[in-house]
């Protein structure tokens, strides 16, 4: 695969074990154009970069060595791992983003990240359940990739989870509001999910609620625990 390179030097200088390369990180950028986005990711006085930025033709660019730790993820968890950095890769793709006119991944972006991300699983040997979005690990600060990022497509290739449709269509029994909220936040405690109080209702929960459907629900993105939102965090956890 051809990879166009554009070195950022907005990483961390010690080196890495590859061996700790666990997850990928998939970004939009949130910026008007790839001119802009690559400035931002280069300019030392930022102090965020990426590993791959992909543009909307499906341009791969390496800006960050894979033995480097580049500044992407920020304050983030998964599971027992705190500020993902030091584990993962981090991709950016080229998208205007919730603020600006967030915009559809074209097929040709898509098609190379689906190449990008088959490559660097196989090389770290990274388990589809860590390739995750910047909204899965940061649900309370960050928005991307966004609804319109086509995890299902991803799943269909093997580099991503999703659950089967089929299940869906099955009755569920219904929970009062307080044993709903409970059952969600645990099961999307097992998958994975951060910075929530399972026991204990709290502000930061919508945010948290639309995280999950930004993944796994994009079209009810409403931070309400819908009966289908309960049921994809079961068939997931």
């Amino acid at each position: 695969m051809l990879l166009k390179v554009n070195k950022s030097l907005n990483f961390s200088k010690k080196a890495r074990s590859l061996k700790n390369i666990r997850f990928l990180i998939i970004h939009y950028t949130g910026m008007q154009s790839t001119r802009v986005s690559l400035k931002r990711l280069k300019n030392p006085k930022s102090k965020v970069s990426c590993h791959y930025f992909l543009d909307r033709d499906g341009n791969i660019f390496r800006m960050v060595d894979d033995n480097k730790i580049a500044w992407h993820a920020g304050k983030s968890k998964w599971k027992n791992i705190n500020n993902l950095n030091k584990y993962s890769i981090g991709i950016e793709l080229q998208n205007r983003g919730h603020f600006i006119s967030y915009q559809n991944f074209p097929k040709k972006q898509i098609f190379s990240l689906i190449k990008l991300i088959k490559i660097l699983m196989k090389r770290y040997k990274i388990n589809k359940r860590n390739i995750l979005g910047h909204s899965d690990i940061a649900p309370l600060r960050k928005l991307d990739p966004g609804e319109k990022f086509p995890w299902n497509i991803l799943s269909a290739k093997g580099i991503a989870v999703w659950y089967p449709k089929f299940e869906l269509k099955k009755k569920s029994y219904e929970y009062k509001s307080e044993v709903r909220r409970k059952i969600f936040f645990q099961n999307i405690y097992k998958i994975g999910y951060r910075f929530f109080n399972s026991s204990k209702k709290t502000k930061k929960d919508r945010k948290i609620v639309m995280a999950f459907q930004r993944r796994f629900l994009p079209d009810e993105v409403s931070g309400n625990i819908t009966d289908k939102t309960l049921k994809i965090s079961q068939l997931l956890s």
